[in-house]
């Protein structure tokens, strides 16, 4: 989501002169876009913004002008007033519903001497306000169609950063994928921070839900891939299900967060889930999809875990198995129920415990990479590699696959015998030499390295 935000605030500035640069030293005006989910992401905000004040006092005192700082994002919406006093030299801090609003707070900004703080939530939708985007996002593009969550995880900021559940209707979404399709991309992830939560109005004036917004993207010529993310469990209705074993577009890779394997922490989690019906969804899911794969999120060391609470995810994990998965020990949000718990687990046994399940889902992922080995998957092309004549491309499960491919390969799909499965990549060898699936918009192959 913070990359498509980032992208959609250069969209915002572009007719006002302003288009992005990789030279943080002559930059006019310096954006860091935040996360706030873990204590880390926010301790990275604070060390970087010591860099940049650096960077801009070098900038005055040389007479090159002024460069303007600004922080965005979920650590801004949270720590607005905190954050403002803390780093004084910060020109604008902004939340991620606000940015649509940026012309006016940098007009601000030149005016007066103290930094300009918005973390409201306004009364317009965003969305709504946004240009059309400036600059096509590649062979694969990002799409927001939902924001907020209801959910209230005890453990979780995302309600308080990123507000309640909005989702965009359908018409502006097609819109947008239809000229994310005319500028180049084959495939598109739809966003949201509970996506499958999405409720919105239908082409028909009907309420929809993700799986009927699925299908009508898939009608977009040009269109071969479809991914969505982040999901909850709760939310993935039977429509959903069917789209998976109905639409062809849609990738078959699900990235299904279930945090905990022990009822009793996910009851303090507030997940509104146990164990058994996860898995549960996840064998209707397989059976929907066959060759579906899984990505999840695990938390460990949340408050008041015991051993046996660390050994019920680990079952969990072994009876689901991950081609893929996002683990972390637990951190303490401010402002979330669960920072208020007793029984914070010590620090050495959550992070002796996140060892022992990387550990588990390392040796998963890299068995699912194995097992692709000796296939022939179609890839998606999106970038060159590293080395001369090496490119990168996704297989249908978001692996990473590495292989000698001409440039003019850039943003299509084509059949690749998959050579190795390595622990977090695949290198395989083009079959046909030739597309199989070309994007209906203009050639990308002069896209930058990413």
């Amino acid at each position: 989501m913070n990359v498509y935000d980032s992208a959609r605030m250069a969209d915002v500035l572009a007719p006002y002169g302003y288009a992005p640069t990789d030279a943080p030293d002559s930059a006019d005006l310096i954006i860091l876009n935040t996360c706030h989910i873990r204590e880390k992401a926010t301790e990275k905000v604070f060390s970087e913004l010591g860099r940049l004040r650096a960077l801009k006092e070098r900038r005055r005192a040389a007479g090159d002008g002024d460069m303007l700082i600004a922080v965005a994002g979920c650590v801004a919406q949270a720590e607005g007033e905190a954050l403002a006093a803390r780093a004084p030299y910060v020109d604008l801090v902004f939340g991620p519903q606000t940015y649509h609003e940026l012309p006016d707070m940098l007009a601000a900004a030149r005016r007066r001497s103290g930094p300009v703080l918005n973390t409201d939530f306004p009364t317009e939708v965003k969305f709504d306000a946004l240009p059309e985007e400036a600059q096509p996002q590649g062979p694969s593009a990002f799409l927001a169609v939902q924001e907020g969550c209801d959910r209230f995880c005890t453990f979780c900021v995302v309600p308080y950063t990123r507000g309640a559940e909005y989702s965009r209707p359908a018409a502006p979404i097609a819109a947008e994928a239809e000229r994310l399709v005319r500028a180049g991309a084959v495939e598109i992830t739809l966003l949201g921070q509970n996506v499958n939560a999405w409720h919105g109005e239908g082409l028909d004036g009907r309420v929809w839900g993700l799986g009927r917004l699925i299908r009508r993207l898939a009608e977009i010529d040009g269109l071969a891939r479809i991914r969505y993310t982040t999901s909850h469990p709760r939310d993935m209705d039977d429509d959903l299900i069917a789209a998976h074993r109905d639409v062809p577009q849609l990738m078959p890779f699900l990235h299904l967060p279930v945090q905990s394997g022990s009822d009793r922490i996910l009851a303090a989690m507030n997940r509104k889930h146990t164990a058994d019906a996860y898995r549960a969804l996840v064998d209707r899911l397989r059976a929907a999809r066959p060759d579906l794969a899984l990505s999840s999120d695990f938390i460990v060391g949340f408050p008041d875990e015991t051993d046996a609470d660390f050994a019920a995810t680990l079952r969990l994990v072994t009876e689901v198995g991950y081609a893929q998965a996002y683990s972390f020990k637990y951190s303490a949000r401010p402002g979330t129920p669960a920072a208020a718990l007793d029984d914070q687990v010590p620090e050495p046994v959550r992070a002796e415990r996140l060892t022992a399940l990387q550990q588990l889902l390392g040796e998963q992922q890299l068995a699912f990479n194995r097992s692709c080995a000796g296939r022939v998957l179609p890839v998606l092309i999106d970038r060159p590699g590293r080395r001369p004549g090496q490119m990168l491309g996704r297989s249908p499960y978001l692996q990473a696959v590495h292989l000698a491919a001409p440039p003019r390969l850039l943003g299509t799909i084509a059949d690749v015998r998959i050579d190795a499965g390595h622990a977090n990549s695949l290198a395989g060898t083009v079959v046909t030499g030739e597309a199989v699936t070309a994007p209906a918009g203009p050639a990308t192959a002069e896209r930058a390295p990413a």
